[in-house]
């Protein structure tokens, strides 16, 4: 019987050092799958955000482009004047503004605002432009232009009618509310 209870032992330590050497090796997996999954999740987000940020310089490049007709003093991107977005979609245009003055006063101030002009879709008052509606006191020394345009942006609202509508951009100079240029876009939702 004194056999029995040693061999029994023996067993009992083997399979406790056994189980915490099992526990050591899974806890060990464990961290290294977990720091594998950190090192994957900064990497996915970084390369995200430096793809905004490209999306943003190329747009910002292709606005230069536009530019390269001297006498334009407002441009949008898509030069199109045209985008589609999906009911609850959000998009937009980005707008830039050069100065063609010759230097006079007053001449080195600008503004522009955002306005629904019409549609074929009867929406009355709503408006769907969330950001980049207006705005005033642009500093623009003459042959200067945005350094970064400006996104005005719209939300079409899920349950929105299938239609076109048309936005006029006013941009002023010199801080008064006469119009120095009109330019529109168009919206299309699909």
């Amino acid at each position: 019987m004194g056999r029995r209870k040693i061999s029994a032992m023996k067993k009992s330590k083997l399979a406790a050092m056994e189980m915490s050497v099992g526990t050591l090796v899974t806890i060990v997996l464990l961290m290294s799958v977990m720091v594998l999954g950190i090192i994957l999740i900064r990497s996915i987000f970084s390369s995200g955000t430096n793809a905004v940020q490209n999306i943003d310089n190329e747009v910002q490049q292709e606005i230069d482009k536009l530019f390269s007709d001297e006498s334009k003093t407002v441009v949008l991107f898509p030069s199109s004047g045209q985008i589609s977005l999906d009911q609850g979609e959000s998009g937009g245009v980005g707008i830039s503004i050069r100065n063609n003055g010759r230097g006079e006063a007053g001449d080195d101030v600008f503004g522009y605002k955002a306005s629904y002009h019409s549609d074929d879709c009867d929406l009355g008052d709503q408006d769907y432009i969330t950001l980049g509606k207006s705005e005033n006191n642009i500093p623009l020394k003459s042959g200067q232009k945005l350094d970064n345009a400006r996104l005005i942006k719209l939300r079409i609202p899920s349950d929105a009618p299938l239609c076109e509508i048309r936005y006029l951009v006013t941009v002023t100079k010199g801080g008064g509310t006469d119009p120095f240029e009109t330019i529109t876009f168009d919206v299309q939702i699909k």
